[in-house]
């Protein structure tokens, strides 16, 4: 995809987090104090700079902020430009980028281990109102409200977003976080999201409810549109005033899930940008997610 212009338009902005990832698939259950065969590579990641090159790959104007350490901000300036995303990196002085090592079990499933490096250091002053010009959809990863700092910055952002009728949808992003920084702080840090694109596990846990008809319930107190991911059973639509729509995703062969979620977000939200009604919004969503866990890394393929 060709290079934006710095200065262009963009209709959406993703606002999230830049990481590596290094990924490990082993070939077995670890090995306690000894050795197990694996493949390990090193991607392109983060879950906002995931999103922000996937709506690139779907023809959508993004625009991508972010903090990085600052001896890196050149490369990610390139590396975002270069796939069609207009990056407005912050560059932090202290911290290195953010990192994440990624252990792929043999079901595709993951478990993380996570350095949050500058990502944690995003400020108000990286989040300026200028980033919304011309822009149509705020996205926001669940990452950059886990720590005070950039919490307080991408609240603010949310709040100005509402204020220009700019919609706004949110991915949770963790389990792990999610029970540490307490469910119902989540929800209200997120108040200004319109959308919620939740996985099962994550609808568990900021609900406390196990089925999918309770969960959307529960989540529609904060939440305008609640959207379910549901992996191999496909994915659940409700707006809180029209029938929900539930649609099955195709099999394939899992290899990593990695990214899914974020392919899954990027394709609803540009066929919406496109013009399409919900059920085909959904349908792109699954088929992008699908698409996402047939290979290693989180980004389209052609782009690692």
């Amino acid at each position: 995809m060709p290079t934006r212009p710095s200065g262009s338009s963009a209709r959406a902005l993703v606002v999230g987090d830049v990481m590596t990832d290094i990924i490990c698939k082993p070939e077995g259950p670890l090995v306690i104090g000894s050795d197990r065969r694996a493949t390990i590579r090193s991607h392109p990641g983060g879950s906002g700079a995931n999103q922000g090159v996937w709506l690139a790959a779907f023809g959508v104007a993004v625009r991508f902020a972010a903090r990085v350490g600052a001896g890196d901000v050149a490369y990610f300036n390139a590396q975002f430009a270069g796939l069609g995303v207009e990056p407005r990196l912050a560059a932090d002085p202290v911290l290195a980028s953010g990192a994440l090592v990624t252990i792929v079990d043999p079901d595709g499933e993951r478990s993380f281990l996570t350095d949050r490096g500058a990502n944690a250091g995003l400020s108000i002053e990286d989040l300026p109102d200028a980033l919304l010009d011309a822009v149509e959809a705020l996205v926001i990863s669940g990452y950059s409200l886990f720590e005070p700092g950039p919490r307080a910055a991408v609240m603010r952002l949310m709040a100005a977003a509402g204020e220009h009728g700019i919609p706004v949808s949110i991915d949770p992003a963790s389990v792990g976080f999610l029970a540490e920084v307490g469910p119902a702080n989540f929800l209200g840090w997120t108040r200004q999201a319109t959308t919620i694109f939740a996985n099962e596990a994550e609808a568990a846990t900021l609900t406390g409810e196990i089925l999918a008809a309770a969960q959307i319930k529960a989540l529609h107190q904060t939440y305008r549109r609640v959207v379910l991911k549901r992996g191999a059973d496909g994915a659940i639509l409700s707006n809180g005033t029209q029938p929900v729509i539930a649609l099955p995703a195709p099999k394939v062969a899992v290899v990593d899930t990695t990214g899914a979620g974020d392919a899954f977000a990027a394709a609803f939200i540009a066929a919406e940008l496109d013009g399409k009604g919900p059920e085909a919004c959904l349908r792109r969503a699954i088929a992008a997610g699908a698409d996402a866990v047939q290979r290693l890394g989180g980004q389209p393929r052609g782009r690692q």
